[in-house]
């Protein structure tokens, strides 16, 4: 067993406009203040971090490294989630996924498919740079337009997609693997990989790639009403990252896990704060603790009704609170009578 690292935090959800939230160093200071040991980097935004002078400089690694250590804050992972989208990608989401690219492809999808596979592999070099051992982000998604099976799918249609997303990013964990990180997919519904049976296919299309892992994020997993805790027994040796991430479940008569195309405050399916939702987390970080997870919990704030300071403000000793330092002896050590095969012979009345 070992001890979860932490409280850490995604800083991608508090990107804005305006001072402290507008620069790295703004909010390396504010999350800081705040009670967070690490930060995990948003690496679409040139304000956090220049993903391709990462990949390049290692003397810019160790800077950025040593700037966060000054203010008494660790690195914790790299996400690709917005580029990480894009090697896969079903034509009818196309007019919006431009928006996660540069104008220069927009409009162009085997363009942009080349701009972000050559993003994920930069990804790959700067952890390596940054001494990081995982990466987190998306699978994209060939196949989600088809996820409800009417009308019927032609045979063999969902494995003709997870074999193309299999050899779409099997280079790319391949660079992975060159650098020494994990790449840790979030399970997200809107990507083909989106819990553990879609994770099983994935993975058996890759052949069992090493570097193919996962980000555990059980908000997503309530949402589609799937055993989030049972899931950690089936996939603990997978899991490598961690999104620290509430949300409820609230079926009614009208709507379940689909939720009626409704916006997020009036969803049956909706995320919230920590500690504002359904999620067991104690359970989660024990079992996670059990296994040997020693990786970070990162908070990742997403709420239909709380503010972000608030939510950001009382996340911190949240994680702290459900950190569980792991034992190192057993409970019952003072009772112990010592080894000696002679005398466990004698009580099992073998002698």
């Amino acid at each position: 067993m070992k001890t979860i690292k932490g409280p850490a935090v995604f800083l991608a959800q508090f990107l804005g406009d305006d001072a402290p939230f507008n620069s790295l160093d703004g909010l390396a200071d504010y999350m800081g203040g705040k009670g967070y040991k690490g930060i995990q980097l948003p690496t679409w935004d040139p304000r956090v971090i220049d993903l391709a002078k990462a990949a390049e400089s290692k003397t810019y690694c160790d800077e950025l490294k040593g700037k966060m250590k000054d203010k008494g804050l660790e690195i914790t992972e790299l996400s690709t989630h917005l580029q990480s989208q894009l090697v896969a990608s079903h034509p009818t989401y196309d007019a919006m996924y431009d928006a996660f690219a540069p104008a220069e492809v927009h409009g162009n999808e085997p363009a942009r498919r080349a701009w972000a596979i050559q993003q994920c592999k930069l990804g790959a070099q700067a952890s390596k740079n940054l001494g990081l051992t995982s990466h987190v982000g998306f699978s994209g998604a060939l196949a989600w337009p088809f996820l409800y099976p009417w009308p019927q799918r032609p045979a063999g249609l969902i494995e003709s997609a997870f074999k193309e997303l299999a050899a779409r990013w099997k280079p790319i964990l391949d660079t992975y693997d060159e650098c020494g990180v994990d790449y840790c997919y979030e399970l997200h519904p809107g990507e083909d990989v989106h819990d553990g049976t879609t994770f099983e296919m994935f993975l058996e299309a890759l052949d069992g790639h090493p570097r193919a892992n996962i980000n555990y994020d059980p908000s997503h997993f309530i949402l589609q009403a799937l055993d989030y805790v049972q899931f950690i027994d089936f996939y603990h040796e997978r899991i490598k990252a961690f999104h620290v991430k509430d949300a409820e479940f609230n079926p009614t008569g009208k709507q379940g896990v689909y939720s009626a195309y409704a916006g997020w405050a009036d969803r049956a399916g909706r995320f919230r704060s920590l500690g504002d939702g359904q999620v067991d987390f104690k359970a989660i970080f024990s079992k996670l603790s059990q296994y040997g997870y020693d990786g970070w919990a990162v908070l990742e704030w997403e709420c239909c009704i709380k503010d972000s300071d608030q939510g950001a403000t009382e996340g911190a000793p949240f994680i702290q609170e459900h950190i569980i330092e792991v034992v190192t002896r057993a409970f019952d050590d003072f009772a112990a009578t010592g080894t000696d095969e002679a005398f466990n012979r004698k009580i099992l009345g073998l002698d």
